[in-house]
């Protein structure tokens, strides 16, 4: 079984590409889905623990969460501490149900999978990109966001420019919704007629 894994910085379209592997037929693992389960069950205690008043009618309030990481981002990898460790258990679990399943196939859609040393977790890297001018635009444009917001996620994140250099395939998202579904189909033929990667260094 091919475990891809699908990361992209915010704005560069990896969660509308991770839908499009999905619609392809590839089971999808959304660590972005993971997470907002977590913090309805595992994720609770511990974060309520070490983030008083972060924890909200027995649910963590992401709100609350992001206010106090904005006052002390330091604290961003003690919440990593907590969470990553529960996303990877998760993870394994997709994995195996998977493999039981007999899927020749599967993508993790991991946000982080660089800054959280998830390489060695994925066989192939496919990262969505596309031109900073349209990544910014798309972000900008989501409620309730900001240009300060917006600034502390890319510090937390791997320049777009260094994950282009790791991935094995790219999804340029930036041209249009049906480019990036074809691109999608061509990265699926590929790996199953074996080819791993487009790197020249691979």
């Amino acid at each position: 079984m091919i475990v891809v894994g699908l990361t992209g910085s915010i704005g560069m379209g990896k969660s509308t590409t991770a839908k499009m592997f999905a619609e392809a037929g590839i089971a999808v693992n959304d660590a972005d889905a993971v997470v907002h389960d977590l913090y309805q069950s595992d994720a609770v205690a511990p974060i309520g623990s070490a983030f008083p008043g972060s924890v909200i009618q027995g649910k963590v309030d992401r709100q609350e969460l992001a206010r106090q990481l904005a006052v002390d981002p330091g604290r961003f990898e003690e919440l990593e501490a907590i969470v990553h460790p529960l996303v990877r258990s998760r993870d394994l679990a997709f994995l195996n149900a998977r493999q039981a399943a007999g899927d020749e196939i599967v993508l993790l859609d991991i946000p982080l999978l660089f800054e959280a040393g998830g390489e060695s977790r994925v066989d192939v890297i496919v990262v969505a990109t596309c031109d900073p001018q349209i990544q910014r635009a798309r972000v900008l444009a989501r409620p309730g966001m900001t240009v300060e917001k917006f600034e502390l996620i890319l510090s937390r994140q791997i320049p777009d420019h260094v994950k282009r250099k790791k991935a094995d395939f790219l999804i340029d998202t930036g041209q249009g919704l049906e480019a990036a579904r074809n691109r999608v189909h061509q990265i699926i033929a590929a790996l199953r007629a074996g080819k791993r990667s487009e790197r020249t260094d691979a």
